[in-house]
């Protein structure tokens, strides 16, 4: 589950992100992550009361914008 850094301190890789995390990974606002989750075009579920975010979930919503982005700049 974690990684080995060079010195040898085990580095964990985050099970799922909250809404803040999601936005400096993807490099946008937390506004526009709360905008992409309740239009649906990034997945989330609801722990209490926040939002997470699977990191396999950030990769969909990377490779659909990818998609689009391809498509569109065929035209």
């Amino acid at each position: 589950m974690g990684l080995i850094a060079m010195d040898g301190k085990v580095i964990l890789k985050p099970r799922w992100y909250d809404t803040r995390q999601t936005a400096e990974v993807l490099g946008f606002g937390v506004s526009k992550v709360k905008m992409l989750i309740a239009s649906g075009e990034l997945r989330s579920v609801k722990v209490g009361g926040h939002r997470r975010i699977l990191p396999e979930w950030i990769d969909e919503y990377v490779e659909s914008f990818a998609r689009q982005d391809d498509y569109v700049g065929a035209a």
